[in-house]
């Protein structure tokens, strides 16, 4: 596939590529050395003539968890899937400033937005395995991605699998049917079918949200290894979840960014009102 955008991708006017960025969010000492993976700046975000997203500025720390918290409805989902450029599948839609992924800017005119999307993976809030094996669901991604070479693809899906900490549940039944398994392992393998492909950022869309308590602590400790080789971005609804697995936290509300910190603070002495009354419940 060529390096062309999508039919509907969001791009900002070519005269926007030659403003200056909005000034970068303030470093504190804890984040003044850390090295940044994704890069946003003034980012506005329309679905027709309605704007989802306004004057987004934010940092994305390599190998840090980072959870974006607020109301359904706020822009959350729609925030992260810029990342990957996933809202250039949704018609009329349009993005205002600058994203960069390492320093490079993801909407540019020739971006591989292929590339992107390895680069950048994406686990959804229900799990969505193929109706195929087990081994054939990690394994797809390589094939699509001209890996062919049988013992190079059976190293990655079992790499993957133990990744996802899958491994030791399936190992004797990997070319069963993946729909066979539990909610929870299902979405542990779209987690090793994600890190197949080897991405550099994980992004979760309320990967929980579907499952048991057993299964959720077990994602939840799954994030805390997978972030010592990846930067992982978790939407949740679930404010001890995002307290119990993140390093930084934004809070979004009706599209923005009311503050964003370390997770630690932002939860024990918010800087703004709103985050504070979102956190002990007096709206959202």
């Amino acid at each position: 596939m060529d390096k062309q955008a999508f039919p509907h991708t969001a791009r900002r006017p070519q005269s926007a590529g030659r403003q200056s960025p909005a000034q970068s969010p303030q470093k504190t000492d804890d984040t003044r050395d850390m090295a940044v993976r994704i890069r946003v700046r003034n980012i506005d975000f329309y679905y027709g003539n309605s704007r989802a997203l306004e004057k987004i500025d934010m940092d994305i720390y390599k190998n840090r968890v980072t959870a974006m918290i607020g109301p359904s409805g706020c822009g959350k989902s729609t925030f992260i899937r810029l990342f990957n450029r996933m809202n250039d599948l949704i018609p009329h839609t349009r993005l205002d400033g600058l994203i960069e992924l390492d320093n490079r800017d993801i909407y540019s005119s020739g971006a591989d937005v292929v590339d992107i999307r390895r680069r950048v993976g994406m686990v959804f809030q229900k799990p969505n395995p193929f109706p195929k094996s087990i081994f054939e669901n990690v394994a797809y991604g390589l094939e699509v991605n001209g890996i062919r070479n049988k013992k190079l693809k059976e190293a990655r899906v079992v790499d993957s699998l133990k990744k996802a900490a899958l491994w030791e549940e399936i190992k004797d039944r990997i070319h069963e049917s993946a729909l066979r398994l539990s909610g929870g392992q299902q979405q542990r393998l779209c987690i090793a079918r994600c890190l197949a492909v080897d991405p550099e950022v994980i992004l979760f869309d309320e990967p929980c949200a579907s499952l048991d308590p057993i299964s959720t602590r077990k994602i939840e400790e799954l994030l805390l290894e997978l972030k010592e080789s990846y930067t992982i971005v978790i939407v949740t609804h679930n404010m001890q979840q995002a307290a119990r697995v993140s390093d930084y936290t934004a809070f979004l509300y009706m599209g923005k960014l009311i503050e964003f910190g370390e997770t630690q603070k932002l939860f024990t002495v918010p800087r703004n009102k709103m985050t504070e009354e979102y956190l002990t419940g007096k709206f959202g």
